[in-house]
């Protein structure tokens, strides 16, 4: 999903950068009120480890293939916002060092990476935490499904932006995008389960949504 020039509309790009930078703008400011020790080291082993995972592609189907996006797990662990700010690090760092997705589209790419498949999905887990009580297994299972749904639906958010630019009919865009992802989410699960898991062993106090979760329900 890191989409090259020419794609997306300028309409398309003008209100995803506005967006975009909204976000960053009010993450910025919230991780200036609220900085703790151990946040900004967190925030270098996380921006390592997606840009790290996101270079490793597994084949899918047809030819295609995915990679890790993490915007979920960032969320998971640092929390909406300064997942957001993380996964637009890697996002920035890879368009301008390596040129793997455009720069008129790198609004847009950190909208449909950082929003679409971290702070929307993320909200809505969070949201579910309040209905379910969870335990750490339980918790780790709905996190898998939620990554999954991540994968999902920004996939099929970019399916709609290539519509509107007038690139792709909506039909067609939706099949293709969402069938591949389907499957490109799962290993999205199961790489978000695991790794969890291993926070959960070593520093469970590190996964600030596990944390802010069980100081509601003590």
């Amino acid at each position: 999903m890191h989409i090259p020039d020419g794609f997306i509309s300028p309409a398309v790009n003008i209100g995803s950068a506005f967006l975009s930078f909204s976000l960053l703008g009010y993450g910025l400011r919230k991780l200036s009120l609220k900085l703790e020790e151990k946040t900004i080291p967190l925030f270098g082993v996380i921006a390592a480890f997606l840009f790290s995972a996101q270079m490793l592609n597994f084949p899918v189907a047809a030819g295609t293939s995915g990679h890790f996006l993490g915007a979920f797990f960032a969320g998971v662990v640092l929390g909406p916002f300064n997942g957001f700010l993380v996964i637009s690090l890697v996002l920035a760092i890879q368009c301008l060092g390596f040129g793997d997705g455009g720069i008129s589209v790198l609004g847009t790419n950190m909208v449909n990476m950082g929003f679409f498949a971290g702070i929307v999905p993320l909200f809505l887990f969070n949201l579910s935490l309040n209905y379910f009580k969870a335990g750490k297994k339980s918790f780790l299972v709905m996190a898998a499904f939620f990554a999954w749904f991540s994968v999902v639906f920004s996939s099929l958010m970019v399916a709609v932006e290539l519509w509107i630019s007038g690139v792709i009919p909506l039909k067609i865009g939706v099949v293709a995008m969402g069938s591949s992802h389907l499957l490109i989410g799962a290993g999205e699960a199961v790489i978000t389960f695991f790794a969890l898991s291993g926070l959960f062993n070593v520093r469970p106090d590190l996964v600030k949504l596990w944390e802010a979760y069980y100081e509601r329900n003590k």
